[in-house]
C-alpha cells in the first residue's frame, strides 16, 4: 500500500511566514497552484485558522502554527488516519519541553497537556493533483507561550509556558516537530497503521474506562475499549459493541 511520496517529511522544504489568514488556507492555494509537496508552511500569525467542525483556533506570535502539504497515494479512509501519526508527533513535542506534565492522547486527533489542549490538529484533503496523488494538508497548532482564556468546553486551553514557566524557541520547536511527524509517517509507511495503532493507544486518555460519545444524532456511554484498525473508536455500551468513525468525546472529572 503506497502512501507518502517524495522526500521524508522531517527533511522536506518549509516556507516561514511572518502572518497568514492559515496555513491550511495556504497549502490549499498552493496545491491548486500544482506545488505538490512534501512541503511545510509555517506561520508565527495566524489570523483566520480554524479547527475541526470550523472552531476557530487564533495563532498570536510566539505560538506555533504549522500545516504538511503531503502527496498521499494511498485511499481517503487511509489518509483520515493521518491525525493518528500528528498526534503522536505533538505529544513527542510536549514531552520534550514540558517532561514532567501528564501528556495523552484524546480521540480522535487531540493532545493533552496537564489534562488541557495545548494543540490543535485539522486534517483536510484537496483533492487529487496531476500526478493522482491526492494533496493532504496536515495542519498543527501548538500553544508554546500563550493560550486563550478559559472556554466553555471540558477541555480548557494551556500552553507549554503556562505548565511550565517557559516556551521553546519557535524554530527549535519547529524542528522538532517536523522531526518526529516526519518519524511516525515513516513507521506507517514500513509497518502499517498497527504499529501507529499500537502506539497511540499506550498514551490514550481513558482507555478501559467509562466515557461518553457524543454523536450528530445521540450520545452513547460506556467502556473505551479499544481503536479499531481503521481508526474508529470501540465503545462497549450497555445495548452491545459500537465503533464510532466520527464524534467527540467526554468524561467527568477523576
Amino acid at each position: 500500500m503506497s502512501r507518502a511520496n517524495g522526500a521524508a517529511p522531517g527533511r522536506s522544504s518549509r516556507i516561514i511566514l511572518g502572518s497568514i489568514d492559515s496555513t491550511n488556507d495556504e497549502a490549499r492555494r498552493r496545491a491548486i497552484a500544482g506545488e505538490a509537496g512534501p512541503l511545510w508552511i509555517v506561520a508565527r500569525r495566524q489570523s483566520k485558522a480554524r479547527g475541526r467542525q470550523g472552531a476557530p483556533w487564533a495563532t498570536e506570535k510566539g505560538n506555533l502554527a504549522a500545516t504538511l502539504l503531503l502527496p498521499w497515494r494511498g485511499t481517503l479512509a487511509e489518509a483520515a488516519r493521518l491525525g493518528f501519526p500528528a498526534a503522536l508527533a505533538v505529544a513527542d513535542l510536549l514531552g520534550i519541553f514540558a517532561p514532567k506534565q501528564k501528556i495523552a492522547v484524546k480521540w480522535p486527533n487531540d493532545v493533552l497537556l496537564a489534562d488541557r489542549k495545548a494543540s490543535g490538529i485539522l486534517l483536510e484533503n484537496f483533492g487529487a493533483g496531476p500526478d493522482g496523488a491526492f494533496q493532504v494538508a496536515i495542519g498543527i497548532g501548538v500553544n508554546l507561550s500563550h493560550h486563550p482564556g478559559r472556554q466553555g468546553g471540558r477541555w480548557q486551553p494551556t500552553s507549554i509556558k503556562a505548565e511550565t514557566g517557559s516556551a521553546p524557541d519557535f524554530e527549535t520547536a519547529l524542528d522538532v516537530l517536523s522531526g518526529r511527524l516526519g518519524h511516525w509517517l515513516n513507521v506507517l509507511e514500513d509497518q502499517g497503521f498497527a504499529a501507529i495503532r499500537k502506539e497511540w493507544l499506550a498514551r490514550a486518555d481513558r482507555l478501559g474506562k467509562e466515557i461518553e460519545a457524543r454523536l450528530p444524532k445521540r450520545t452513547l456511554s460506556g467502556r473505551f475499549a479499544d481503536l479499531d484498525d481503521n481508526g474508529a473508536l470501540v465503545l462497549e455500551a450497555e445495548d452491545g459493541t459500537h465503533r464510532i468513525a466520527a464524534g467527540e468525546i467526554y468524561w467527568e472529572e477523576g
